[in-house]
């Protein structure tokens, strides 16, 4: 233990993240956009800075509709759209089986590919807005921790037949030709996905909004949400917005406001860090260009970055942590993937919450009291966050409405505490049985 403490350096800043130490705000200024001050007229108010509610602003300006502004409680980028693993692809939190299950085929494949055309529309304003985010357009393999070829056939099933999808098979031999770690056992590679630095994409955004007319304002908290007529009035600190629509898309960080959305999701920790430039070292342990992430439910997952780091993430909990103690439980899981890297230290660690419904798939809707709201991307969240965004805007602007079959999806509450406590029970109990399944497999697979 005292030689990986000895890794973990003292100068790891709290709680900052690779992404906010590597982005350029407005020089010489604790905000590049200005707190909201008295009160006006807007057509949407959208309460949240993340990628939810700036994907709808700029899904709003492209359509048309003027008069938009977008609050944020602290600066754009600062929840989980700022913090996550930057991986970009097809899909929601809840499993593909498990949607498959719940809506039968055809409105099942209608959703998920609504994600895979938010990855395509990524790309796209990347090129149109001329987004510098670090993007990396190689894929992402699903690699298998367990000693089951099984689990990769039923999935790769699945997402051919049910979904349209092609992922390609890997064999062991190929996948530890790319990956130099004797723990997995093959597997998929999702050709249509790519990771980026997802802070550095959330500020071009909210760049490409603010250039069509959307008013940003950072440091503007939201105290308070008031009826008023056939709209609402948005009050902050230092001034109030009256608006004819209203936007929920705080994630797991909004507190006070709006209490039907809160009350539906739970704010759920999970963690991130980034080792010390590898050189030509990082090809000890990464010869791919690929994200990876593998078949547990409590899975890590990692890429390499363009100046030839590590990030590697995984973990969920009901509380953050400090930089070090995150340091040493993520190096720790590192290190039985990669124990070549044993030496290697961390620069950086970091957390932050996410918004996870009940049923694990994103809350896009309408109440019955006229708030929009889009929450609840519980840790897959770059593309469906684009979803909610497009979803949004095209009902504003009355171009069509959410479709329906986001209606099984509803504001199931979560019950606070309890469902904290519930979340974090789930999650032990699934990493036990990740424990128990590999050894099983283990066992069977040793002459």
């Amino acid at each position: 233990m005292a030689g990986r403490e000895r890794n973990i350096p003292a100068t790891l800043k709290p709680m900052q993240s690779f992404y906010e130490a590597t982005v350029a705000r407005s020089p010489g200024h604790s905000s590049a956009y200005a707190p909201l001050t008295g009160r006006r007229s807007v057509n949407v108010c959208i309460i949240g800075g993340g990628l939810a509610g700036l994907s709808t602003a700029l899904g709003l300006a492209e359509r048309g509709v003027a008069d938009v502004a977008v609050l944020e409680a602290e600066q754009v980028g600062f929840g989980a759209s700022g913090r996550n693993g930057g991986f970009v692809f097809g899909g929601y939190s809840l499993d593909c089986a498990d949607l498959l299950k719940t809506l039968g085929p055809a409105r099942a494949r209608e959703l998920y590919a609504l994600t895979t055309d938010a990855v395509d529309l990524m790309r796209k304003r990347i090129q149109r807005y001329r987004i510098d985010c670090d993007v990396t357009d190689a894929g992402v393999i699903l690699a298998n921790w367990f000693d089951e070829p099984a689990r990769l056939d039923t999935q790769r099933r699945l997402m051919r037949d049910s979904f349209g999808v092609e992922w390609e098979p890997v064999a062991a031999a190929a996948l530890a030709s790319q990956l130099k770690t004797s723990r997995y056992h093959g597997g998929l590679f999702e050709r249509n996905a790519f990771h980026f630095h997802p802070l550095k994409y959330v500020l071009g955004v909210a760049g490409a909004a603010a250039n069509a007319g959307v008013q940003i304002h950072e440091k503007s908290p939201v105290v308070r949400l008031q009826p008023e007529g056939s709209g609402f009035v948005v009050h902050t600190p230092h001034g109030a917005l009256e608006a004819h629509h209203v936007v929920m898309a705080g994630g797991g960080y909004a507190h006070n406001v709006y209490a039907r959305v809160e009350r539906a999701v739970l704010p759920i920790a999970t963690y991130v860090m980034a080792t010390e430039p590898l050189g030509a070292r990082l090809k000890d342990a990464m010869d791919t260009r690929a994200a990876v992430y593998d078949t547990r439910f409590a899975f890590d997952y990692y890429r390499p970055l363009p100046d030839t780091r590590i990030l590697w993430g995984g973990r969920i909990s009901v509380r953050d942590r400090a930089p070090d103690i995150i340091a040493r439980l993520l190096r720790r899981d590192l290190l039985k993937v990669y124990p070549q890297l044993h030496d290697v230290r961390i620069e950086y660690a970091w957390g932050g919450l996410m918004s996870y419904a009940r049923h694990k798939m994103p809350q896009i809707g309408r109440s019955t009291d006229g708030v929009w709201y889009a929450v609840g991307f519980g840790g897959h969240g770059m593309a469906p966050t684009t979803v909610s965004g497009e979803l949004l805007a095209a009902a504003i602007s009355g171009e069509r409405p959410v479709p329906d079959a986001f209606a099984a999806f509803g504001l199931t509450p979560t019950y606070g505490a309890l469902g904290l406590a519930a979340a974090q029970l789930t999650y032990t109990a699934m990493q036990t049985r990740d424990a128990l399944a590999a050894r099983r497999t283990s066992t069977r697979s040793t002459p």
